[in-house]
């Protein structure tokens, strides 16, 4: 048995960028693990992924050229069945030792070969064998074609294949995209397997432009980055490409002077990369009067559309120079960056022809046009969605109590939506929301609303930050609402990972605003505001949409480390002021931790229980008709301590609430141990049960306890 390492490697045409990190690492992480299930690695096998936009390729150290013989026990059936009386094999074991080729020349051998053991119910016969080790060709062969058919290919391709490749005639394959080599070295050998019409060999391309030999020969798997790079120019590795490009920015950045830094974007950073083979950094700009257009659609349209990063000076502004990523190292890169200043400059100019021709009109003349965009077909149009908008807009602000707020909110809202109209946002939807503050501004708006047009549609995803004043936090939280509410109320629900409306990040976007900034609203009360403007365009969605915010927020509480069951506690009480949630789960927390907390949480549910077979309980005791003492003791130690803990509670302390509620915990357990509840006489019994409903209620304010009950 020869251990050397392996090296894999598939030559195509130019890979999808965006997809090329994961098809990379896909590729050696299921060819890794199917060669490990044949038995041809170890533990202490090793598998490094390569992925450049020409190729994709693993690396496996320690991989033998045959598996180890493996010892196998089948079991065949019971002795009782496979054995007559004198001991001789049945027709129904003959059968089955046929089908496994075992030699019958001499049944009774066969017999006599065979194992017999119980398992578990009878004793049964069982027939051991060795099964040879695959062979590495036939085990890289099948993970080869596992690691193909296993690739989260974003789109295949099909193409057909020369006449004079391996396959006869004309051959339809298959694949990300066409493939036109396919190497594979065991140590120095090649293993002499296919794929999509290809027989492994030991060549490959390097560079298209920069080899220094064509083709490629790789001496052994462990050459293959070095061969590559000295005579490819290629990087194969993935990371370390990515981490020369990120060295290449830095250090030319540093070099353009002035603390110039490029602008961070690990998704860009990653699609260049699987660009190039060869990265070499240079440094381009254009003509300073571009900087008078807004610095998010110079950006925007540097990075989305051609792939440089622009550059920041030391005051963190947008300068008029920018990186760019090239894949050949010419002598002289006047070419290079002088065709990326011309092919760059149209762009520019075109985001500033937008600006300069959307300023012309205000944000208010372009309401109208909002009754050309569709919103949803169900639901009407943007202009339809600004009025429904705005009406909560007002709700929450009468909530909040505040005139002036409701002004300056109703105004952002009626404009919020105007910006999808010009011709900035038309050519760069990205930047709806950023460009109304922009012509907000312009049009001589106050700051304050200006600000709250661009905040509306924040948080847009996970960590991002809310609206920075309290018009935007109301007209985003009255944005999002609609949207749910809408949304629930025509069926649009989100399914499996399917949430075409991002209802989930709505979602969560309200119970953040509602969270963080402390804001003092009921849920239910939002819910129900948000209808009316709907007339009967919905039906009524507040409970099932009620149900899914809980879910969401339960999520997100248990993702910041609160235990399901101090989660379900709280939240089965439905909380309507959310802003609390944290205060009632640190008290439920503080309580838990409280000797007297598992004896007052099973309490809780064997009183949950008694009530919920009592049907409807009245809360009143009558106290002449408490007979027992520990019932009497209850009662007054309900009188003594249940105020100072409804004190606590409505001075939001619920920790010191569920801690003076603490010492009920003998009274309690004493009642359970000497009175009857369902007494036979009936007002006895109706009193006890008032008595189990005051201490339930009373309990219970916080969090329902009876949860904590292991």
């Amino acid at each position: 048995m020869t251990v050397e390492n392996l090296l894999v490697e598939l030559l195509v045409e130019e890979l999808p960028p965006k997809a090329l990190r994961q098809l990379g690492d896909a590729f050696a992480s299921v060819l890794g693990a199917q060669l490990e299930a044949q038995g041809l690695t170890s533990a202490a096998s090793a598998v490094t992924p390569f992925a450049s936009p020409r190729r994709l390729a693993a690396h496996v150290s320690a991989v033998s050229d045959k598996a180890a013989d493996r010892a196998v026990r089948q079991k065949l059936m019971p002795v009782a069945v496979g054995l007559d009386a004198e001991g001789n094999a049945t027709p129904a074991l003959l059968r089955k030792l046929q089908a496994l080729g075992a030699d019958l020349s001499d049944p009774a051998a066969a017999v006599a070969a065979l194992g017999r053991a119980s398992d578990g119910k009878a004793e049964a016969l069982f027939h051991d064998s060795i099964v040879a080790g695959a062979t590495l060709q036939a085990g890289l062969q099948r993970a080869l074609h596992e690691a193909i058919t296993k690739l989260p290919i974003p789109k295949v391709m099909s193409y057909q294949l020369a006449r004079d490749c391996e396959l006869p005639g004309w051959t339809s394959v298959q694949f990300v995209r066409p493939a036109h080599g396919l190497v594979a070295l065991h140590g120095s050998t090649v293993v002499p397997v296919t794929a999509l019409g290809l027989r492994a060999g030991r060549s490959t391309q390097g560079h298209r432009f920069e080899a220094a030999v064509t083709p490629v020969v790789l001496a052994d798997a462990d050459s293959y980055a070095a061969t590559l790079r000295k005579d490819g120019a290629v990087i194969a590795s993935f990371a370390e490409r990515r981490a020369e490009v990120a060295r290449q920015l830095a250090a030319v950045a540093a070099q353009a002077g002035g603390g110039a830094r490029a602008i961070a974007d690990d998704a860009l950073l990653d699609e260049v990369t699987a660009l190039v083979e060869r990265p070499n950094v240079l440094l381009c700009a254009f003509e300073p009067q571009f900087l008078e257009v807004p610095q998010e659609c110079l950006i925007l349209t540097m990075q989305a559309n051609q792939k440089y990063f622009p550059l920041l000076d030391a005051a963190g502004r947008l300068s008029n120079r920018f990186l760019v990523v090239s894949n050949i190292c010419p002598q002289d890169a006047s070419l290079v960056t002088g065709g990326n200043e011309r092919v760059v400059r149209p762009r520019l100019a075109d985001a500033k022809f937008f600006f300069e021709q959307d300023r012309r009109k205000t944000l208010a003349s372009r309401v109208e046009s909002l009754d050309k965009v569709v919103y949803h077909n169900q639901l009407g149009t943007q202009r339809e969605r600004t009025q429904r908008v705005r009406a909560l807009v007002q709700a929450i602000a009468r909530q909040l109590g505040d005139a002036a707020l409701a002004a300056q909110a109703d105004l952002a809202a009626l404009l919020a939506k105007t910006d999808l109209v010009t011709d900035m946002v038309g050519e760069f939807p990205e930047l709806q929301g950023t460009m109304g503050r922009y012509y907000a501004l312009n049009d001589g708006l106050d700051g304050a609303v200006a600000d709250a047009i661009e905040d509306h549609y924040k948080p847009r995803f996970a960590g991002d930050s809310l609206p920075r004043n309290l018009p935007g936090v109301v007209l985003a939280l009255a944005d999002k609402l609609e949207t749910l509410v809408g949304m629930f109320g025509i069926g649009k629900l989100p399914t499996g990972e399917r949430d075409p409306f991002a209802l989930r990040r709505h979602a969560l976007g309200v119970i953040r605003m509602l969270v963080e900034k402390d804001l003092p609203l009921d849920l239910n009360a939002l819910l129900a505001d948000a209808l009316p403007a709907f007339g009967d365009k919905i039906t009524d969605p507040s409970a099932a949409l009620a149900d899914f915010i809980y879910e969401r927020l339960a999520g997100s509480l248990r993702e910041q480390g609160y235990s399901a069951q101090e989660v379900d506690a709280v939240l089965a009480l439905r909380p309507q002021r959310l802003a609390l949630v944290a205060r009632q789960l640190a008290a439920v927390r503080a309580f838990a931790a409280l000797p007297e907390s598992p004896a007052l949480a099973a309490a809780n549910k064997r009183v949950a229980n008694i009530l919920k077979k009592a049907g409807d309980v009245d809360a009143h005791v009558n106290p002449d008709l408490l007979q027992e003492k520990a019932e009497q003791d209850l009662y007054a130690a309900l009188q003594r301590f249940v105020p100072e803990a409804d004190a606590q509670f409505d001075a939001g302390d619920y920790t010191a609430s569920l801690q003076t509620l603490a010492v009920l915990r003998a009274p309690v357990d004493a009642f359970f141990d000497d009175v009857m509840v369902n007494a036979e006489q009936m007002d006895l019994r109706l009193n006890r049960q008032g008595l189990l409903k005051s201490l339930h209620g009373a309990m219970n304010r916080v969090a329902d306890l009876s949860r904590l009950a292991i």
